[in-house]
C-alpha cells in the first residue's frame, strides 16, 4: 500500500453529496426489500436470506478493494439497507417481537456495537476506515443502524399514529436539529455522524412505504419495482456524475 493510499480511509468523505446519496440508498432499501419479499411473495425470511448473501458477497469485496471504489461501497450500502429492511420485517411481524422490542433490541446491538468498535480501536471516526479489521466494526455498525431504521420508522409511522407523512417530517426535523448542532456547537463530529446516519435511516423507511403502500394505509400506492429502478437511477447518476473522494485517514 503506497503513502497515499494510508492516508485514505475507503469510505466517501461526509459532504452534502453523501447524504443525499444516503438517503436515496435508504429509500431504495425499503422499497427493494418489499418488492422481494411482498411483490415476489417470497416472504421476509426467504428475502433476508437472499439479501444476506449479496450483503456478505459486497462486504467481502469492499474488505479486500486496495482503496476506496463509490460504485462498490454504495453496492454495499444498499445491501445492508435491503436486508435490514426484510430482517427487521421478520423479526418485528413474523417472529412477533413488535417493533417496539425490536427497535429496543436493535438499539442495545447497535451501541454494543460501537462500545465494542470504539474499545478495541479506540475510533468509530469514518476516518479510521483503513483496515480489515476497522471495516468489519464498521459495516456490522451500519448494519444494525439500517436494521433499527427500519423498525423505528415503521415503529413510528404505525404504532405511534404518526403516518408515513408525519413520521418523515420528525426524522427530518431530527435531522435538522443534528445539521445545526454540527455548525453551532462544540459534540463531537463522530457522535453527530452517527446521529445523522442513523436517523436517515428510518426517514427513508417511512419514505419508501409512503411511495409504495395502498392509498387505504396513507401510501401513493406506486410500483415497487419502478420506484426501485427510479431510486436507483438517481443514484448512479449522483454516483457517476458527482467526483467522490475518500476520506481523509485520521491515522
Amino acid at each position: 500500500m503506497t503513502d497515499n493510499q494510508q492516508q485514505l480511509a475507503k469510505v466517501p468523505e461526509v459532504t452534502l453529496l453523501f447524504w443525499v446519496i444516503k438517503i436515496a440508498a435508504t429509500t431504495l432499501g425499503e422499497t427493494g426489500g418489499d418488492a422481494v419479499s411482498m411483490s415476489m411473495n417470497l416472504g421476509y425470511l426467504v428475502g433476508t436470506a437472499i439479501f444476506a448473501v449479496v450483503f456478505l458477497a459486497a462486504v467481502v469485496a469492499q474488505v479486500r478493494a486496495g482503496k476506496f471504489h463509490p460504485l462498490l461501497y454504495w453496492t454495499t450500502i444498499v445491501a445492508t439497507t435491503t436486508v435490514g429492511t426484510t430482517l427487521a420485517d421478520f423479526a418485528d411481524r413474523s417472529l412477533g417481537i413488535g417493533y417496539a422490542g425490536g427497535s429496543t433490541l436493535l438499539l442495545l446491538l447497535l451501541l454494543g456495537s460501537l462500545y465494542s468498535w470504539h474499545r478495541s480501536l479506540g475510533s468509530v471516526s469514518v476516518s479510521s476506515i483503513n483496515t480489515p479489521r476497522a471495516e468489519m466494526f464498521y459495516w456490522i455498525t451500519i448494519m444494525f443502524s439500517q436494521t433499527l431504521g427500519t423498525a423505528l420508522g415503521d415503529w413510528m409511522a404505525d404504532t405511534a399514529g404518526l403516518g408515513y407523512t408525519g413520521a418523515a417530517l420528525i426524522f427530518g426535523a431530527l435531522l435538522m436539529v443534528v445539521v445545526i448542532a454540527h455548525y453551532a456547537s462544540e459534540i463531537s463530529p463522530t457522535i453527530l455522524f452517527w446521529a445523522a446516519f442513523i436517523l436517515t435511516r428510518p426517514l427513508g423507511a417511512v419514505v419508501g412505504d409512503f411511495l409504495d403502500k395502498p392509498h387505504a394505509q396513507g401510501g401513493l400506492e406506486l410500483s415497487r419495482y419502478a420506484a426501485s429502478a427510479a431510486l436507483l437511477a438517481f443514484m448512479l447518476v449522483c454516483i457517476l456524475a458527482f467526483r467522490q473522494r475518500a476520506a481523509q485517514s485520521a491515522h
